[in-house]
């Protein structure tokens, strides 16, 4: 796939220089720098935290023009909500830095992250929120289109395919469930099947019977007119006309820095993912996963969400011992006089 990387707010003329992140020992370090890592980090640094976030540029919705579903914000470029929050973090005096992370681990006052220029930085609490990356089917011209002709989510642009003809590619049986999502949407659907192997008579039959074609033909190029997505060219030599395609791309967890600290994983859907608890906690004590970290089918919103409840979570945490070690300084005082 075509490697986009976001735009960097941090190039506008009003972001402050960047700081030398090992002069302070954090009380949170955030990884990841999209819609769950900057709601965390907006959070947090409200409550005067002191927050860094280190992000890379890439968040995995930046192939996509626009984002729907979001309150407020529908048919918002995603990267400029990235932006926008940029701004609010650094309003309220959070901290961010364009930087890869190379490794994590745990030190004794938390965490220490190095990033790839070698500089380290330290912090009482740990955010990942690293997300996920979609790897498409190697069919020519397909990731070309990633992002504006060919989707994964029905949720995300099913509307906007509204009375359109819709080409569903399935990979796997239950990715058929998407041609049934799908439906409401439009009279026009051809699913395509031989990415997906046989598929039971059953589940072809109940796409028959709601008017949607099953094609077996495998694809092996996709067809476009300049850059608008026309069709499938199959491997007869025949076109399947198609204006918008839904995919079913794996979807590869972005999950180093939580392996590299031993967080437990589980099996999911997606494959291995790492297991949090309904505050965004994982395994490891004082580290949180969030947004597509998290949930790998977490949507914009809920992705927010996640990074909001863990800075909830992480700031009460901090509270509290703060006020133990207020309550231990009062009671050896008690004591000494």
């Amino acid at each position: 796939m075509t490697d986009r990387t976001a735009p960097s707010p941090a190039s506008d003329s009003l972001a402050p220089a960047r700081p030398t992140i090992s002069d302070e020992h954090w009380d949170v370090i955030i990884i990841g720098g999209g819609s769950a890592g900057l709601s965390a980090a907006l959070i947090l640094a409200r409550a005067r935290r002191r927050v860094l976030v280190l992000d890379a540029r890439q968040p995995r919705n930046r192939f996509a023009p626009h984002m729907h579903g979001v309150l407020s914000r529908d048919g918002y470029s995603p990267l400029d909500l990235v932006a926008d929050g940029y701004r609010e973090v650094r309003a309220v005096e959070g901290v961010i830095v364009d930087a890869r992370v190379a490794t994590t681990r745990a030190i004794d006052d938390g965490f220490e992250v190095v990033i790839e220029s070698g500089e380290r930085a330290t912090a009482r609490r740990l955010i990942v929120a690293t997300g996920a990356r979609d790897a498409l089917p190697e069919i020519p011209g397909l990731a070309e289109q990633w992002g504006r002709g060919v989707v994964a989510c029905p949720y995300c642009d099913g509307y906007e395919a509204t009375g359109r003809a819709i080409g569903v590619l399935a990979t796997s049986v239950p990715g058929l469930h998407k041609a049934h999502m799908l439906r409401s949407y439009s009279d026009d659907i051809t699913v395509f099947t031989a990415l997906a192997g046989p598929i039971p008579d059953e589940e072809r039959l109940v796409l028959e019977a709601r008017g949607m074609r099953v094609e077996t033909r495998s694809v092996t190029q996709v067809i476009a007119d300049a850059d608008r997505l026309t069709g499938f060219g199959l491997e007869d030599g025949t076109t399947v006309p198609v204006e918008v395609v839904f995919a079913e791309p794996a979807l590869v967890a972005l999950d180093e820095p939580l392996r590299q600290l031993g967080a437990e994983r589980a099996d999911s859907h997606f494959g291995p993912w790492t297991v949090v608890d309904a505050f965004g906690r994982t395994s490891i004590d004082g580290v949180w996963a969030v947004g597509n970290s998290a949930s790998p089918a977490a949507l914009v919103p809920l992705a927010m969400g996640s990074g909001a409840t863990a800075a909830l979570a992480i700031n009460g945490e901090l509270v509290a011992l703060d006020v133990a070690a207020a309550a231990e300084r009062v009671a050896a005082a008690v004591v000494t006089s």
